[in-house]
């Protein structure tokens, strides 16, 4: 008997199964959990399996087993024979093969417990903690963020967008979906139609509907797709905005999904990306207004705006003060929960460290605002854009990127399809997606490698930090002496963006931009670039000859 106080497991492969790497792994993560552990080997005789469980007398014995399931039922007829003779009927047994080879392990109605191999990590842990038992009665998951987040650590929750070209096919989908149990967070995706003028139906263009989206036409719509997600793990519901009546859209989301959490943009959805005929100022004002509905009814905010920059090529340096800038105006308006949405891999060729360099800095700028009233959550993501059309190519690209992302403890994964290059997600394929994520997520947590610890990785992320803080006291010194926070003013925001302190060269043309940046890949960095030479341009550099031309 093995000297401890500690609970302990044997392990063995049976029979002539040499495939040892499935129990290992297990016998692992129990001693992670506290357990002590013996492994016999491959290939372990029945004969010798029960002088050894007779010997060491062990809490649970776990075998494993991969190869022919007739051979294998065989085995257990014998491993029966055994228990009965020894008088174990009281003992544990677990097991772990190949989905045929779990099948004859459940008919033999030996094991406590018997993996296949599709169980979450999650369910071999709960077993663990003798947290597993048979079906008892269903226990509703919690209903809201934060109280979902604490209920799935240290696991993040999987988020992903979802809407189908009619409300039929949604409806459908999103109970597909919640059966799944994969996502804990579905986010309804209207189409344009609905996100500039559902309560203007009269300014809707018919000939587009369904483009981008679900053709939300009114609230019993919502409220149908809510029902249908009242299955499964009864995931969270969130929806997109809107683009412009951003309080409509707000009360209606909370009326009918009981929306997880609201995202609202800053300087977007209006003139400035074509989403909206709003003047920026105007738009603005009423992201806001929107900003401090949310917080006046206690229900956590994300502000998209650090992303739409990278997406448009900005540089890096723009992205981690426009974050910044986010997570301030939400804490402003009195948010307590703020949601920072970190996406990766935008622009499509930033390298991974890089990427981390980026977040980092975000982070530290964003969780310096964190007081005993605002706190922030993380969510990570893939970049849509950096996703190859070849939908192969692209479970790669989907998997090494959550890996990565997963280096930064995210609270929230928001999983983006890997046919999103090729086409909007299907009920399959987001199920895929995240099982393809979940698969990342078990082997980080397997042992974490020290990325962050990289000194580049570092140095980029102090560098970013610095010339942020440049830009940000940019921004104040261009208000007017009127102006009590420039960072909040809807003017302010709107001249640096004129000024093209904020900037990006996808603005070029637009109205209230100035669009005159350049900017380039290096070393997996976006950076500003001198339009004559397209050499770096130093941040201080940048800023001081906009400043000077003022």
């Amino acid at each position: 008997m093995m000297p401890s106080n500690k609970k302990t497991i044997l392990g063995a492969s049976i029979g002539n199964c040499v495939h040892v790497a499935g129990i290992l792994s297990f016998l692992k993560l129990a001693e992670k959990h506290g357990y002590e552990t013996q492994f016999l080997g491959p290939a372990t005789s029945i004969e010798k399996l029960a002088d050894s469980i007779n010997s060491i007398n062990p809490d649970i014995t776990a075998l494993s087993y991969r190869l022919t399931p007739e051979v294998l039922e065989k085995l257990l007829v014998t491993l029966k024979s055994e228990i009965k003779i020894n008088n174990w009927q009281d003992k544990t047994f677990v097991f772990g093969g190949t989905p045929p080879a779990a099948d004859a392990a459940r008919k033999s109605g030996i094991f406590k417990a018997v993996f296949s191999g599709l169980e979450s990590l999650e369910n071999i842990t709960s077993f663990l903690k003798g947290k597993l038992e048979e079906k008892k009665e269903f226990k509703l998951p919690p209903q809201t963020l934060v109280e979902r987040i604490a209920y799935k650590r240290p696991y993040p929750l999987l988020r992903h967008h979802f809407g189908q070209p009619t409300v039929k096919q949604t409806i459908q989908g999103t109970r597909e979906i919640a059966l799944s149990e994969t996502i804990d967070i579905l986010s309804i995706g209207p189409d344009q139609n609905a996100q500039e003028n559902f309560f203007r139906p009269k300014e809707m263009k018919h000939e587009q509907d369904g483009a981008g989206g679900v053709p939300l036409r009114c609230y019993e719509d919502l409220e149908a797709i809510y029902e249908a997600s009242r299955c499964g793990n009864y995931p969270l519901l969130r929806c997109y905005s809107g683009t412009r009546d951003l309080i409509k859209w707000a009360e209606m989301s909370l009326k009918t999904i009981h929306i997880a959490w609201g995202a609202i943009p800053l300087l977007w959805y209006n003139q400035l990306d074509g989403r909206s005929d709003r003047p920026p100022v105007d738009s603005i004002r009423e992201n806001q207004e929107a900003m401090k509905w949310y917080a006046e009814h206690k229900i956590p905010l994300e502000v998209n705006e650090s992303h739409h920059w990278s997406l448009r090529d900005a540089p890096d340096t723009v992205a981690v003060a426009a974050a910044f800038l986010a997570a301030y105006n939400a804490k402003q308006v009195g948010t307590t929960h703020y949601v920072a949405q970190y996406m990766f891999n935008t622009p499509s060729r930033t390298s991974p460290p890089m990427d981390l360099a980026k977040m980092l800095a975000k982070i530290e700028m964003i969780e310096s605002l964190h007081d005993e009233r605002f706190t922030s959550i993380r969510q990570t993501r893939t970049g849509l854009a950096s996703l190859s059309p070849d939908p192969h190519i692209a479970k790669g690209q989907l998997a090494t990127s959550c890996f990565y992302q997963m280096a930064l403890n995210p609270q929230i994964i928001h999983v983006v399809g890997f046919c999103e290059g090729d086409h909007a997600a299907t009920p399959s394929d987001i199920i895929e997606s995240s099982k393809i994520v979940i698969g990342s997520i078990n082997n980080y947590f397997l042992g974490p490698l020290p990325m962050l610890d990289d000194k580049k990785i570092q140095e980029r992320k102090e560098e970013l930090i610095e010339d942020a803080r440049y830009l940000l006291k940019a921004i104040k010194e261009i208000a007017s002496d009127d102006v009590i926070d420039p960072w909040t003013d809807p003017y302010t925001l709107t001249r640096s963006v004129e000024t093209g302190l904020l900037d990006t060269p996808h603005l070029a043309g637009r109205p209230h931009a100035a669009g005159k940046i350049f900017t380039k890949m290096i070393d997996g960095a976006c950076l500003a670039v001198a339009p004559d030479t397209y050499k770096p341009l130093d941040e201080k550099e940048r800023i001081s000859r906009i400043l000077k031309s003022l």
